[in-house]
């Protein structure tokens, strides 16, 4: 059977149409002619309901207004394109992507300015939680091995301080050898704590909700003053297999933090969400839990939140700069992974669990 051509109109639309990129066709005054499937799905709007707007109102840069660069392109009639812009959409939501302008002129008619849009934030997410994910594996590797290497001397250092407090004439001596032992269970108390749990989790049919109520009557008999603590929970997330103890422990670790950030007159909120067909690291999962831990604290310097889940590292006179270390071994043994987002204001620890039997 001969296959029906479709004519060239309606070819080139078709094209654009099925296109993964978004294309938007601006004319010379800055307003909206053309949007394809993938610029809907993009702005989250439909095509008739953004014809005709100009560009400024469908798309912001929070550094810059776009009409000044949509002009300047106009102008020059030279195309170029920026990778990794932040824009927002008419909803608001921030997004990450890569942006081409190509002005279209032909003879006799105004130049038009087509626009493409590619969404780069899975893949900039994927790249750095595979990041993130292997530099949690090589820190426990560095541990795991330093802590052999001091548990041996250690050991010999509290068995000779024992074995000489047994010899000591002077029983007023024996403080000092006391001092030897309580220092050295001491750092192998500390040891332990940088390795975490060293047994194999007990998995078994949880439900988040109970964990995150248990993290909540904890942080009100600690935190009694206050922050305000709000629930935003999801009742549709099913029980999933996992070590009770060990998350109520990693979620208590990160709402400690955030409890102490926000203070007295701060808010907390636990938040509990469903995504589907969602990628941690480089395994994609058919449904993953994500619990957010989100607090108005003052925020952790951008210098510094790249290195919060590093052992020893605190951003708080007195901290040991365990509690994020343990928190992220904690989760990576139910093949999780916690990352955090943070501005003035505003800090957001966001736990990714697979709602699929891990522990099996």
């Amino acid at each position: 059977m001969k296959q029906r051509q479709l004519p060239e109109g309606q070819l080139e639309a078709s094209i654009l149409g099925n296109l993964n990129t978004a294309v938007l066709l601006f004319d010379q005054d800055l307003r909206l002619r053309y949007l394809n499937a993938a610029g809907e799905n993009l702005l989250a709007m439909s095509e008739n309901t953004v014809l005709g707007k100009v560009a400024g109102d469908l798309i912001c840069c929070p550094g810059e207004p776009i009409t000044g660069r949509l002009r300047q392109a106009l102008a020059t009639r030279q195309p170029f394109t920026e990778r990794e812009v932040e824009i927002l959409r008419p909803d608001g939501q921030p997004i990450r992507v890569n942006c081409t302008l190509l002005p279209v002129h032909q003879s006799g008619a105004d130049c038009q300015l087509l626009m493409e849009l590619h969404q780069v934030d899975r893949q900039i997410r994927i790249t750095r939680e595979e990041h993130l994910l292997s530099q949690h594996q090589a820190t426990q590797a560095l541990l795991r091995g330093l802590a052999h290497e001091i548990n041996n001397p250690l050991g010999g250092l509290r068995g000779a301080a024992q074995l000489l407090e047994r010899e000591l004439p002077d029983s007023a001596l024996r403080e000092y050898t006391q001092i030897i032992i309580d220092e050295a269970d001491r750092l192998q108390a500390l040891l332990n704590r940088m390795l975490g749990p060293n047994q194999m989790p007990q998995y078994d049919q949880v439900n988040i909700h109970h964990v995150l109520e248990h993290v909540r009557s904890l942080l009100c008999a600690e935190f009694p003053a206050g922050p305000q603590i709000i629930r935003d929970y999801d009742p549709s997330i099913p029980d999933f297999k996992a070590d009770a103890d060990r998350l109520i422990q990693a979620l208590l670790n990160i709402a400690r933090n955030g409890a102490q950030a926000a203070g007295d007159s701060g808010q907390l909120i636990l938040r509990s969400r469903v995504l589907r067909q969602f990628t941690i690291g480089s395994t994609r999962y058919r449904l993953v839990l994500r619990v957010e831990v989100e607090d108005s604290g003052p925020g952790i310097p951008e210098a510094f939140i790249e290195r919060i889940f590093f052992p020893m590292v605190s951003g708080r006179a007195g901290g040991t700069g365990l509690g994020l270390a343990i928190a992220q071994e904690l989760i990576s043994q139910h093949g999780g992974l916690i990352e955090c987002e943070s501005r003035p204001g505003n800090t957001r620890f966001l736990v990714y669990l697979p709602l699929e039997s891990y522990g099996e």
